[in-house]
């Protein structure tokens, strides 16, 4: 199948609306997910995050589902956690979530998810590719018709669960600032903070597909707004989701954003045992749970590929720098707001975020992107793979399951990989010295802009 065009990345389907994800693409899409699960009698689970397109293609694929005698459950605007979790607990054959997760207002985009809960594997990505492609769809007679059911009061349920499995103290009350990004987790995010017993503030909450707020992506330039307000208000924690609310992102009792390895790395430690991560993850989660006796293990960047090395190796606990984490004691669909509730148990246990961060040891990290038009990605990474190792003369290991990662023999590292959602090369530099650190960085910024 090497020559049928692809369409997923490392997270679905993303694109502008009208240029890449048409309603022509969404309509196939959905007619290939009902072929690909056997069509008439088969459910599917299906929901969108607040995006201006997201009822039209939504719509659309509903039709599309209906058409092929599919029946569908319909969420409505939720996070992509409940459709993951939606689908499991639903027991239906397939979910659809429908977002551009971080992406701007004129993106969206397609998610597919097993009836495990589960993210679409790259096999199964190659499949639906191809059913695309070949516009292979089985169309069912006007008496074969598919159901269409309502099932938005599932949310209620979603939010009950996740706070039974955050094992959050009600008794503790924390004041807790959640800003939600105008996005898909703008009302169940603050339900389940305030239904857990905690004192929330909330920064836009209000669903809007325009984001005015703020910018959906969780980071520093975006988050300054949260940081500020968790300061003045002496709140004991800052929570910040993306578009579709499967991220999450802290910011501490002093109104400074958390590292995000740091954080992941304090969750990892609840769990122990066997963590997954992402090749481009900091090695700071590696000394603190060797400390426990437990392993970490790491994967090509992408939810997906985290969850399917939690499934194979028996994982207690995994995730992305992002904040993009799974907990597979509750369901393998990335979930944000179930990291949020676990991050305020996290403080109500073991005192003040800040405390927890600063008790990490600390390696300086860079995290850069290069533009780079996807066309050229290909013959990019070829020339880093070939050429990019003689930058430098003290090569301990060179990995390349996703990019290419070298790490050096003081344990700093760095990785070049390009961004499967995006127009970018993105670098990835870890020093165990500052020195070090601009070293790499500077060399691997210089050898790339030759490239580009």
């Amino acid at each position: 199948m090497s020559d049928i065009p692809r369409l997923f990345g490392t997270s679905g389907i993303r694109g502008e609306y009208q240029k890449k994800i048409t309603l022509e693409l969404a309509m196939d899409v959905a007619r290939a997910l009902a072929k690909y699960i056997g069509g008439k009698g088969k459910t599917v689970v299906i929901g969108h995050d607040t995006r201006t397109t997201g009822k039209i293609i939504e719509h659309v694929m509903i039709a599309g589902l209906l058409q092929s005698g599919c029946n569908v459950l319909k969420l409505g605007m939720v996070p992509t956690p409940t459709v993951g979790y939606a689908t499991l607990k639903k027991q239906a054959d397939a979910g659809i979530m429908i977002t551009a997760s971080h992406n701007p207002s004129q993106y969206n985009g397609i998610k597919l998810w097993n009836a495990d809960g589960l993210a679409y594997k790259q096999n199964q990505e190659r499949e639906i590719e191809k059913l695309v492609y070949e516009k292979d769809f089985n169309i069912v007679g006007w008496d074969e018709i598919g159901e269409e059911y309502d099932i938005s009061s599932f949310k209620d349920e979603y939010v009950d669960d996740i706070i039974k499995v955050s094992e959050i103290d009600p008794n503790k009350p924390l004041k807790v600032v959640v800003d939600c990004a105008s996005g898909a987790g703008s009302y169940l995010s603050p339900k389940a903070l305030r239904q857990a017993g905690m004192n929330v503030i909330t920064l836009n909450a209000q669903p809007d597909g325009f984001f005015p707020g703020r910018n959906p992506e969780p980071n520093s330039d975006n988050l300054q707004e949260l940081m500020k307000t968790v300061k003045v208000l002496g709140a004991d924690v800052g929570l910040a989701h993306d578009g579709d609310a499967d991220r999450m992102i802290a910011v501490d009792e002093k109104g400074n954003l958390s590292d995000f390895d740091k954080l992941l790395t304090i969750i990892a430690k609840e769990f122990g045992g066997t963590i997954v991560t992402t090749v481009d993850a900091s090695a700071c989660l590696d000394t603190e749970i060797e400390k426990m006796g437990g392993k970490v293990l790491r994967t090509p960047v992408g939810d997906v590929h985290v969850a399917e090395s939690i499934n194979e190796n028996n994982g207690t606990f995994g995730g992305e720098p992002s904040g993009t984490w799974l907990h597979p004691d509750f369901c393998m669909c990335p979930d944000g707001l179930l990291s949020g509730l676990r991050i305020v148990r996290a403080i109500q246990k073991n005192g003040k975020l800040s405390e927890q961060l600063d008790a990490i040891e600390n390696y300086p990290t860079i995290r850069e992107k290069i533009t780079c038009d996807n066309n050229k990605k290909a013959s990019v990474m070829e020339k880093v793979e070939s050429d990019f190792k003689n930058e430098f003369d003290d090569i301990q290991e060179i990995l390349t399951i996703d990019g290419v990662r070298i790490k050096f023999e003081d344990g700093s590292w760095v990785l070049i990989r390009p961004s499967g959602t995006e127009p970018y090369i993105r670098i990835t530099t870890e020093g165990k010295t500052q020195a070090h650190l601009k070293d790499i960085e500077t060399k691997s910024q210089n050898f790339l802009n030759k490239l580009i």
